[in-house]
C-alpha cells in the first residue's frame, strides 16, 4: 500500500519586472522562473522548485545540493534573536511529494 506524503520548504523569494514579464528567484537555490504576470511567475517558481527538489532526491544528490547551497541542519528552536526580520511575502511555501511503499517487508531503519 502506497501512502502520499508531502513535506514543504518556505524559501526565500525575489520577483522583478523585467519588459513585459515578471522574473521569480528563489536565489538561496539559483532557481528561477517567469511568467506573465507575478502570480504566474510565482506559481512558476513553486513548480520548479518542486521539481528541482524531486530531481535531486531521486538522483541522490539531494543533501550534497543543499550543503554546496550553504543549508546546514540547526536545533528545531531557534531563538527569535536568530530569525531574520523579513516579511512573509518575501517567501514562498514549496511542496515536496512523495509516495511511502508501507510494505511491511520494507522497513526504514534511519
Amino acid at each position: 500500500m502506497q501512502v502520499a506524503i508531502e513535506f514543504s520548504a518556505n524559501l526565500p523569494l525575489k520577483i522583478k519586472k523585467k519588459k513585459t514579464w515578471f522574473v521569480a528567484s528563489c536565489p538561496v537555490l539559483d532557481v528561477h522562473s517567469q511568467g506573465e504576470t507575478e502570480e504566474m511567475a510565482r506559481e512558476n517558481l513553486k513548480e520548479a522548485l518542486s521539481l528541482f527538489f524531486q530531481s535531486c532526491f531521486e538522483r541522490g544528490v539531494l543533501d550534497e545540493v543543499l550543503k554546496e547551497c550553504g543549508f546546514k541542519a540547526v536545533r528545531a528552536s531557534i531563538d527569535k534573536e536568530e530569525k531574520p526580520m523579513v516579511s512573509r511575502e518575501d517567501y514562498i511555501q514549496v511542496p515536496i511529494p512523495f509516495l511511502v511503499n508501507q510494505d511491511t517487508s520494507h522497513r526504514c531503519h534511519a
